[in-house]
Parts: structure tokens; sequence; C-alpha cells
């Protein structure tokens, strides 16, 4: 059971280890891109091509796919980044449980989006864990986790890259010893859960009155997607668009202006002013109705307004 191409890896990683997919539960097909053309979900698409049983059911709730599931028969359900809570009867279905991997190292960051805040909020490590889900939301007992340094270039897009590999290799082994009868049951210290809920547009705005180290791993932390962003200030001092930021580095300097006030603009990129009186470099940008660039590009069109004192706006954060 999943949905996005973090899904992918996974169901493919099974598949080339031997296993037999039964079925395959994905999201209905939704309107996607520019065009919201109705397109099946990566998984689906995956299952289409290798002739595996699809099914893309709207919910599950008052035990609608359970009779379907009961049919199907499984040893064991697999769901990563589904997207659907399954209920308490469904778990109990397959005689070797519901096993998750999640994208963070339980019980840190349960949730919708954990790569995301893990990057946003300056983590040096993440990893993957893999679980037997409860109805709990990511509370299951832990079965085996393995962890990853986060670079001060990594953005959530390489992060999330590298832990899709590395939950795909991790499911393998885990299914190797649920089979055997040699998977741990971990319990978590809930006392030490944080939480990663799903990422709404307000929740990308970037807010420069904190340090300089923490705006630049929020700004990382929200790429490529949603993407942080900020306004523009017109001569007027009104906020007259939007600026996407898609990278961006703490450059040790200290500069004076309030948080937000852009110091210099160059050939590297933007510097704006944080809370801390140091500033970051804003190198890949995207303005509005436009296409994503570096700051350099951007800045050759929007130079002049820079000069006559343009500023970028603090209008709050994450």
């Amino acid at each position: 059971m999943g949905t996005p191409d973090f899904s992918v890896a996974s169901l493919s990683a099974v598949l080339e280890a031997g296993h037999a997919a039964a079925a395959v539960f994905s999201q209905p097909d939704r309107p996607r891109g520019r065009g919201l053309r109705v397109t099946p979900s990566p998984v689906s698409a995956f299952a289409l091509s290798r002739g595996i049983p699809l099914y893309r059911p709207e919910t599950f709730k008052g035990g609608a796919q359970d009779a379907l599931l009961q049919s199907i028969a499984p040893d064991c359900v697999v769901v990563v980044v589904y997207g659907r809570i399954l209920p308490r009867a469904v778990l109990g279905i397959p005689p070797l449980g519901c096993i998750n991997v999640h994208a963070s190292l339980l019980p840190r960051y349960r949730g919708a989006a954990p790569i995301q805040r893990a990057v946003a909020q300056g983590e040096r490590e993440t990893g993957v864990t893999t679980m037997y889900l409860s109805p709990e939301m990511d509370a299951g007992d832990m079965i085996y986790q393995e962890s990853t340094p986060i670079g001060e270039t990594d953005d959530a897009g390489t992060v999330h890259d590298r832990l899709m590999r590395m939950g795909a290799g991790l499911l393998v082994k885990t299914l190797a010893d649920i089979e055997r009868g040699t998977a741990p049951r971990i319990p978590q210290d809930h006392a030490r859960a944080t939480f990663a809920p799903k990422l709404k547009r307000e929740d990308a705005r970037i807010d420069w009155t904190r340090p300089a180290v923490a705006v630049s791993a929020f700004i990382r932390g929200m790429s490529p997607y949603p993407g942080a962003f900020c306004g523009l200030l017109g001569e007027g001092g009104g906020e007259t668009a939007s600026l996407k930021v898609f990278f961006a580095s703490a450059t040790g300097k200290s500069a004076l202006g309030d948080p937000g006030r852009v110091a210099a603009v160059g050939p590297g990129g933007i510097e704006v002013c944080c809370g801390d009186g140091q500033t970051v470099l804003l190198t890949e940008v995207q303005g509005p109705g436009g296409r994503r660039m570096t700051a350099a590009a951007y800045m050759r069109g929007h130079a002049k307004g820079f000069a006559r004192g343009h500023a970028v706006d603090y209008l709050g954060g994450l």
C-alpha cells in the first residue's frame, strides 16, 4: 500500500527480493500537473506496468475493504507513504502483521512531513524506521532503524532520495527476518515523540527574525516542495509579490539592517539580514509566474527594483 515515488522504490525492492505481491493498493487517480489531467499515482502506474492486481479505494472506513482484503489473504501488508489510516480491523487481517516504512528516526517526527520538518529544524541526522502499524499514527513497535547525516548542502529533496533507497533496503531486511521469526519488536518511548504534520502553504513562509543558520535550514527543508517563500516590498512599503527561495546558505557575515532587509546583491546571489545580525545568501529562487533559476539570473531582470531599496519582507514562518 503506497502512493508516491518513495513507495515505488520499496515495492520494486520487495519484488526483486523474490516476494510475490498479491495486490497493490494506492490512492485514487487525481488531477496532476499544470494541465490537471487525471493521472494514476506512481505506485498505481508501476503496478499496472507489472500486471499486479491494483485497487484504489476512496476509504477503509466502516469495513469498506475488509472483505476484499480477507479474500486477497496477504501474509503481510506493507504500507509505505500510502496516505490512508488503516482501521484496527484491517491491521488484524495479515497473520504476519502490517509493516510500515517511515522516513524518520522514530519516535521523532511522526506524521506526514518528516523529511521536510527534520531538515527545516536544522537536524544533523535523520533516517528510516520499519515498524508494526498500530491504530495510533506512527506509534507502533519499531523493528529496525538506519540513520544518515543531514549535510549543510542537503535539502529535503536530496534527503528524500537517500531515505527512499535506504527504506527499500531496510524493508527487504525486515521482511526476511519477519519470515524467519527473528524480527524484534521495540516499543517506542512515547515521551520523546515529536510530530511532523502535513505542510500547509503558510508553513513555508520564511521568518527572517530567526538566526541565519536556522533560516538557511528552513529554506532547504522546504525545497523543492512546497518551496519557502517571502514577500517583496514595493516602494510604498506594501507587499507587491512573493518570491520562492529554494536554496540558501548562512554566510557568517554581519550586516546592519532589520531582519528581511536586502544587505547586498551580486553575482553570487542576494544577501538578506536575519535576526542575529548575520546574513543568508539566497542562490536559487523563483519569481511570481516564473521558473526556478539562480538568484543571479533573477537579479538580471530585477536589479533596479532592489537598487531602489525594495526589501524582502518579514511575514512570519514555521
